[in-house]
């Protein structure tokens, strides 16, 4: 079985997979009595959009010393929410202020979340991650998806090479929140991104056609996907509201309709498509069924509400407990079996 993690976007409500990733990891740990196993060594394959690229970008950086080696374990990435979350979520009430009338395009400075991914990722670049992975983008200027690829960063070089820091500022760049990414190739190349949740909020579609091109196959029989969302936010807007307000107020608002139907599309596809062939139970998709006690805001990182979404987190924790030990004990079984016949591992041995 090849087997695709796959973690939606979603700001501050990265703690609920982040937390999900943490309790399969200790899991792992306990079920094969190795207190060192990392949770990407089990999966062949990750996708990730905004906070769920720097999530699958900390689970995939190399170790420092051994390259070979997963630097990060579940615990840390979810650290990057816990700890540094208020400081990327804050501003000030003048800079709130000029945002709400115009004066602003993003709410928030992208200096502090630069800062703290340089902390996390320094040059590693996207070609040095452990497992073949993509992570979503948009191109503002060229108007076209952008997909930084790990296996073509191995294969074409410095032209489409980056930075993983860079690369996770693009993919974070959400419209209002973070000024657009200017980021640039190793080989010196301009991209202007935005945040990948404008085409992908929910990444696990994009994540399975890459990774049947890496394995040069059509089949989807022998692939299992699991998905790690946010929680489906279902605020209503009124129509009369949203005639009244200023467009660049209504821009969150905006944000939230187009992620949040990006992500239930796509959820809609692979759900037909692995009943097509009569493999349902190889697509599971995780995330809360009601947010309604949490703040639906991407961006509300008060010590309140992040409270809130750990004991929400928690909760989906508990309720798909059943399913998590499935999913562990499958990937126990896969990694005993495992035999990588990928584009990627040729690659990787030239």
């Amino acid at each position: 079985m090849k087997r695709i993690l796959s973690i939606d976007g979603g700001g501050i409500r990265g703690i609920i997979p982040g937390m999900l990733l943490l309790s399969m990891e200790q899991r792992l740990q306990e079920k094969t009595g190795n207190p060192e196993a990392h949770l990407s060594e089990y999966f062949d394959f990750f996708a990730g959009t905004s906070t769920g690229g720097i999530l699958t970008a900390i689970l995939l950086c190399p170790h420092p010393d051994d390259a070979t080696k997963p630097r990060f374990y579940a615990k840390e990435a979810l650290d990057i929410y816990l700890k540094y979350g208020p400081a990327i979520f804050s501003t000030t009430r003048w800079r709130r202020f000029l945002s709400k009338f115009g004066f602003l395009t993003e709410l928030y400075d992208a200096k502090i979340l630069e800062s703290i991914l340089d902390k996390y990722f320094g040059d590693v670049k996207l070609s040095e991650l452990l497992k073949p992975a993509i992570m979503t983008a948009y191109n503002i200027e060229l108007r076209k998806n952008h997909i930084f690829r790990q296996q073509k960063a191995i294969s074409h070089g410095d032209t489409r090479d980056f930075y993983i820091k860079d690369v996770c500022r693009a993919t974070a760049a959400a419209p209002t929140f973070f000024s657009v990414a200017e980021i640039f190739s190793i080989a010196g190349t301009r991209f202007p991104l935005l945040d990948g949740g404008v085409f992908a909020h929910n990444p696990a579609l994009s994540g399975l056609l890459e990774m049947l091109k890496t394995y040069d196959t059509f089949k989807i029989d022998d692939v299992h996907i699991l998905s790690l969302g946010t929680g489906a936010a279902k605020n209503v807007y009124n129509y009369e509201d949203f005639k009244k307000k200023w467009a660049i107020s209504i821009g969150p608002a905006l944000v939230d309709i187009m992620t949040s139907s990006s992500s239930e599309s796509n959820d809609f596809f692979l759900r037909q498509l692995f009943r097509s062939v009569k493999k349902s139970r190889q697509y599971t998709r995780i995330e809360p069924a009601n947010v309604s006690s949490i703040s639906q805001a991407m961006d509300d990182a008060s010590p309140g509400n992040i409270q809130k979404l750990v004991s929400l987190a928690d909760n989906v924790i508990s309720d798909y407990d059943e399913v998590l030990n499935k999913v562990v004990d499958d990937l126990i079984i896969d990694k005993k079996q495992h035999k990588d016949n990928s584009m990627w591992n040729f690659l990787r041995r030239d």
